[in-house]
């Protein structure tokens, strides 16, 4: 393995701080050629699809690849804007906002956030380089999920170490690994919700819809769904919400084996026989919105409990670019960097000496000044 250096780095240059936020990805167009690449990285990611790797192989090649892309571009279709995919455009008002939190914080330019995403442009890897371009020599990983699970932080862990292993200076790093109990986090969550129905009212039921994973994730000793539960629970305390007045439920399961339960699109063909007659839905897995909120939950889900007899049914946006979500971005970015700030101000403290010392030393060459 060649190892990568920074060949123009000079004795003295200022570190910085890198914030890496990452979320999971897009296809760049809503068509069949497009999204069949995103599937193939998607689905190929050993942490999304446990399957003996062989077999599965002939499953993604032989039977996924050729059919799905089309269907999912025309899922993709109905969502798109002028601008791009809804959850590229969202991440980038999120790393933009950020950026201009951390900087007005900082009073300088000694954080520099970056935005990556797991299967698609921009990539781990690119983003991470343009960090280390940067001089960041301390980098927080801040993957924008709440819930921690194998197949989506677990995964970002993977492709992150993978490419610092390739590094030849490795940065001080730290890693994020969810914030589903965090108060701030939760706070924002209920207020989005409160903001919500001030504006259009309640509903018979609230129901927190999570991404599922599979059953055997979970008895394999994947934590995901009791911190889904975690979320909901701390989120209707907070609403003062009664224990019929909300539920949880999993969505987007893939394939014919067990997931999570119970599944969301069962639950609203039962609930309008139950005498749920309107609901509101949330989905708090999601820091952005994207194709499995504005399209399944929003559209398709709405069909099926309107169908079985429900008079009113309304999506609650993601968090997304909302100033309490990058408020709380920025106070959780500020506690896990807190003391590397004081170690920046150290070190640039000593700049002027070492400087003065050494001069400079680039490719190789030490300019030594005794003085």
């Amino acid at each position: 393995m060649k190892l990568i250096g920074t060949p123009d780095y000079a004795h003295g240059t200022a570190a910085k701080i890198g914030v890496l936020l990452v979320n999971l990805g897009t296809p760049e167009a809503p068509t069949a050629k497009a999204v069949r690449p995103y599937l193939r990285r998607f689905l190929g990611d050993a942490r999304v699809v446990e399957t003996p790797r062989l077999l599965w192989w002939f499953i993604l090649n032989g039977i996924i690849l050729p059919l799905r892309p089309s269907r999912t571009a025309a899922a993709y279709a109905k969502i798109w804007q002028k601008e791009g995919s809804p959850l590229l455009l969202i991440s980038q008002q999120q790393q933009q906002a950020l950026q201009q939190q951390l900087s007005t914080h900082c009073g300088d330019n000694t954080i520099d956030v970056a935005l990556a995403m797991s299967y698609s442009k921009p990539s781990i890897r690119t983003a991470l380089q343009q960090l280390q371009q940067q001089q960041c020599r301390y980098l927080l990983v801040l993957p924008l999920y709440p819930q921690y699970a194998s197949s989506t932080i677990g995964s970002v862990f993977t492709d992150v170490t993978a490419e610092l292993a390739r590094w030849r200076f490795v940065p001080h790093l730290r890693f994020i690994s969810g914030y589903c109990d965090d108060p701030r986090y939760i706070n924002a969550l209920a207020a989005q919700i409160a903001d919500y129905r001030r504006q259009h009212g309640s509903a018979d039921k609230l129901i927190f819809s999570f991404h599922g994973t599979p059953l055997k994730m979970l008895t394999d000793g994947d934590p995901y769904h009791c911190l889904c539960y975690k979320t909901a629970r701390l989120t209707a305390e907070k609403l003062q919400l009664s224990a019929d007045q909300w539920q949880v439920t999993f969505q987007s399961r893939f394939g014919k084996a067990v997931w999570l339960q119970p599944y969301t699109d069962k639950t609203l063909q039962q609930l309008p026989q139950q005498g749920v007659k309107s609901v509101q839905m949330v989905c708090p897995a999601f820091a952005a919105d994207c194709l499995e909120t504005l399209e399944e939950i929003a559209e398709e889900n709405r069909e099926i409990f309107i169908h079985a007899g429900g008079t009113a049914y309304d999506y609650i946006p993601a968090l997304n670019a909302g100033s309490m979500h990058i408020n709380f971005l920025r106070d959780l970015t500020l506690d896990a960097i807190g003391d590397w700030e004081g170690a920046l101000k150290r070190d640039r403290a000593n700049l002027n000496t070492q400087q003065q010392t050494y001069g400079t030393l680039r490719n190789g060459t030490d300019f030594y000044n005794p003085s």
